[in-house]
């Protein structure tokens, strides 16, 4: 058995290695060590996530996956959820949340019986966890978009922030004479990003 630690944040100015130490402790406390660490920065209500499907393709019968919290695997919709939590069961892997504590005990089972019954009641906790979860991600996208809304009728709204930094790496790859498919397959940063930013060297003369 091994245990396969995955690591998520949301967009790439969050630190999807946060919680990395929390979970080297929950290994430690129990005796064991974290095999593999798979990190990377993806929304969680995306179902193609490389590093997620990376992890569970290296898993054996029996390896655990260990995360911080259930919305870290799943922000899903319920279809979604439905074809993630097939390849789980295919690869008949435990899912460990710290935030799960009828998880907790998986990460060490090894009488066969006794992990089915957990697997079977774990399983409805990670139903009922991912809804929440997905229902809190809807909820905020609702209001981020009334927010924006009542902002534009007040005349207020300026837009998201502009990420002065990562555009100023990206005109520099673009002076340099970079294609813009290997921009984004190096950043993965948007065509519509890259055409902004081109034309704004194009008008400074910098192009």
């Amino acid at each position: 058995m091994f245990i396969r630690a995955y690591l998520r944040a949301s967009t790439a100015d969050q630190d999807a290695t946060r919680a990395a130490a929390d979970l080297e402790a929950f290994a430690a406390e129990r005796g064991l060590k974290i095999a593999a660490r798979y990190v990377e920065n993806e929304s969680g209500a995306k179902l193609h996530r490389p590093e997620l499907f990376r992890l569970l393709n290296d898993c054996q019968p029996g390896d655990v996956l260990l995360i911080e919290q259930v919305d870290r695997l799943s922000r899903l919709t319920a279809a979604d959820w439905a074809l993630l939590k097939a390849k789980i069961a295919e690869k008949h892997v435990r899912v460990v949340a710290l935030d799960l504590p009828t998880s907790h005990q998986l990460a060490q089972v090894s009488d066969d019986f006794t992990a089915r019954m957990l697997d079977a009641l774990n399983s409805m906790m990670l139903d009922m966890l991912a809804a929440i979860a997905r229902k809190d991600y809807e909820d905020r996208r609702r209001r981020q978009a009334q927010g924006i809304a009542k902002a534009k009728t007040e005349g207020t709204y300026k837009g998201r922030p502009e990420d002065t930094k990562r555009n100023a790496a990206l005109m520099g790859m673009l002076k340099a004479g970079q294609s813009w498919a290997s921009i984004v397959a190096a950043t993965g940063c948007s065509r519509s990003t890259l055409a902004r930013l081109s034309k704004r060297l194009a008008e400074a003369g910098q192009a």
